[in-house]
């Protein structure tokens, strides 16, 4: 009797630790506030009231990796903004050291490029960092879950930047169809590749 007590317990107890630690690995980001070179407006999420979730994309004016997405990313706000998944994108790149990363130089690739979703000023680089952003293009899917927003896909958009028609694997529209589906994202992380995002006072430049 003894020892099935022993054994209850200790599987109880792997049990509530691996509980709490999953529970503890959830990534979760906060609320924000942004102002969007595409209304000359503030955005935070907490205006999107009905929105299941956001598709955050960390791209910026320069990147050639960057460039290469916003007809997709039109594409995508067209479809997923109707579905209750808007799309925001945050340029986090320092303006002190890239005078090409301006909010005015914003406003002209969204007129350029006609962009339809908010395309936010990180300006302080806060948001970057909450969400360990490191690089141009970047796209995240975070999802509502009572009141708080989490991390559910983190990566490539997809995997042919030049040739969009090649692509095999289209990671970020997938994780979003998955959620909507109430499903597990089936590939929660993905590699994805451009350029780097240098938090201010560091010294190296931008490729």
């Amino acid at each position: 009797m003894k020892k099935a007590l022993i054994f209850f317990y200790t599987i109880a107890f792997v049990f509530v630790f691996s509980s709490y630690t999953f529970i503890d690995k959830r990534k979760v980001v906060t609320n924000f506030k942004l102002k969007s070179a595409t209304t000359n407006k503030w955005v935070s999420l907490s205006d999107y009231k009905e929105a299941k979730g956001f598709i955050v994309v960390f791209t910026c004016n320069k990147c050639p990796m960057a460039k290469f997405y916003s007809k997709r990313l039109n594409q995508m706000d067209v479809k997923y903004k109707k579905l209750g998944v808007p799309i925001v994108a945050i340029n986090s790149m320092d303006t002190l050291a890239y005078a090409e990363e301006s909010f005015k130089l914003m406003q002209k690739k969204v007129k350029k490029e006609q962009l339809t979703f908010p395309y936010l000023q990180d300006k302080k680089q806060t948001i970057a960092k909450e969400f360990k952003a490191t690089h141009t293009p970047q796209a995240f899917v975070i999802w509502k879950i009572k009141g708080k927003y989490e991390i559910k896909y983190e990566g490539a958009i997809d995997d042919n930047a030049g040739e969009p028609e090649k692509a095999k694997h289209h990671f970020l529209t997938d994780a979003v169809d998955e959620l909507l589906e109430n499903k597990d994202v089936t590939t929660p992380k993905s590699e994805s590749f451009g350029c780097r995002i240098y938090f201010r006072g560091e010294e190296q430049k931008m490729d």
